[in-house]
């Protein structure tokens, strides 16, 4: 079985005023924390979609069994940075992808383990959606069995995976991610971080 993973890196940080992606947690910058945490599944091709900040970005995940996608769009919205990681994933794997997991890098609580624990549902229920679920919500990380693909590919460039998630609530198994709402996205979460 085949999952390719999308990592969405590609946002400017409007609220933060410098790369989010570049913030140092845990000794390392979140873009590379989670590029690391998704490689570690050995679960088939991840791509890190880059935009805002290109060339820093790209520079945290020298070494890394990773490979980028520029999105030149990428103020438009998260949407358009999906599509695009959707796209780059099926020309590496075009048959054999049975799976996408979706993540973010600034998702403090996500780590290597609940990845795993995400891809172990899946394998184990076959369900259209695994989604993460925190704060009385169901987002990402979550991972979209192939039959969700086109629901992906039609998202419009403003709209993010939450949409497809809360679609139909019967297809989708929930994995607690206890604190998942803990993100960074202004100073104050950078203050919070040390």
């Amino acid at each position: 079985m085949t999952v390719g993973v999308v990592l969405l890196a590609a946002g400017g940080s409007s609220r933060l005023g410098h790369p989010k992606q570049l913030v140092r947690y845990q000794g390392s910058t979140l873009v590379r924390r989670a590029a690391e945490a998704a490689a570690s599944l050995r679960c088939g091709p991840v791509v890190v979609v880059l935009g805002a900040s290109r060339d820093a970005v790209a520079a945290e995940l020298t070494g890394l069994p990773v490979r980028t996608v520029d999105h030149a769009d990428w103020a438009a919205g998260p949407g358009g940075s999906l599509r695009a990681g959707l796209g780059a994933l099926r020309e590496t794997e075009p048959p054999a992808l049975n799976a996408v997991l979706v993540l973010l890098c600034d998702q403090l609580r996500v780590d290597a383990a609940h990845l795993r624990t995400l891809l172990d549902t899946f394998e184990r229920t076959r369900a259209s959606v695994v989604a993460s679920a925190y704060e009385d919500t169901r987002g990402v990380p979550a991972l979209f069995a192939r039959d969700v693909f086109p629901e992906l590919d039609a998202l419009s460039p403003g709209q993010g995976a939450r949409g497809v998630i809360a679609r139909v609530a019967s297809r989708v198994v929930d994995v607690p991610l206890p604190g998942g709402g803990d993100d960074v996205d202004t100073p104050e979460d950078v203050s919070r971080l040390t």
